[in-house]
């Protein structure tokens, strides 16, 4: 797509002033996607020199805002932790081509708040927060399930940028459960659950996310039955935010969710605690 409205693109190391119909420029993937006529100037992250994935002292990941589906990829699969096999489960619930994963940004995935997007269901499941950093250079983070508020809303502020998702150490080293449903053999997230559960206090949570307009995390002290599990669900999400689209209607992704759920309940918990 031919942006025949931006004028300018400058380059996001020459700090400048935002000024309104500016955008940040990561992977462009969406944004090339479709007309954008309210954007004038692109700032270029592409050359920045974040690096796209690095451990932290404590055992934590910090995930670059620039970071591709690639890099992502290919650095899960050396990664020692339990819930390693996840992010590759999670990448390819894209459904895209090479050309995209080589591209499209963990940090756009995000910012973009699509229910589907399946970096926010990976951050959300392994209780990720956000790193945001305003044009004053002031910082703050936020949990990924407050950093999304509905179907591509977000709470960023005017020229505010999405710096890089943290996911603490001990979620990286549950046992996880991944459940995704499409309409189609190669369509959108319909419904994509994940289970996360914890060898440390034998915790559970169960994320729900694609059937909605953001992300729900359900965080149980200890497995729930499945009564619980599914009261947690109906009690927190309301009728509206079951979301609605092309790709499914509210009641079969509300359907899909909880039958999903249960599986993973299920997959996680001791059979003697079923």
């Amino acid at each position: 797509m031919d942006l025949n409205t931006v004028l300018d693109i400058r380059d996001a190391r020459h700090r400048e002033p935002w000024r309104p119909g500016d955008a940040w420029l990561g992977g462009g993937t969406y944004l090339f996607s479709e007309p954008q006529p309210h954007i004038r100037r692109l700032v270029d992250l592409s050359r920045m020199g974040w690096a796209p994935l690095s451990r932290q002292p404590d055992g934590s990941l910090d995930i670059a805002a620039t970071c591709t589906i690639t890099e992502l990829s290919r650095f899960a699969r050396t990664l020692p932790t339990t819930a390693a096999p996840l992010f590759e489960q999670c990448c390819r619930a894209f459904l895209a081509s090479f050309k995209i994963w080589n591209t499209a940004t963990v940090g756009g995935n995000l910012c973009n708040g699509l229910p589907a997007g399946p970096m926010i269901s990976l951050a959300a499941a392994l209780d990720g927060t956000v790193l945001l950093q305003g044009q004053d250079g002031a910082t703050r983070r936020l949990p990924v399930t407050e950093f999304i508020t509905g179907a591509g809303v977000k709470v960023l502020r005017d020229g505010e940028l999405l710096r890089s998702v943290r996911l603490p150490a001990r979620a990286l080293d549950c046992r996880t459960a991944f459940r995704q449903a499409s309409l189609y053999g190669l369509g959108r997230s319909g419904s994509l659950v994940i289970g996360a559960s914890d060898p440390a206090d034998g915790s559970l949570a169960v994320t729900v996310s694609a059937a909605t307009t953001r992300p729900f995390r359900f965080w149980f002290p200890l497995p729930p039955t499945a009564a619980e599990l599914r009261a947690a669900i109906d009690g927190a999400v309301r009728p509206d935010e079951w979301f609605d689209d092309i790709h499914g209607l509210p009641a079969w992704r509300r359907h899909m969710a909880l039958l999903q759920a249960e599986e993973i309940r299920r997959e996680l918990t001791p059979e003697e605690h079923r």
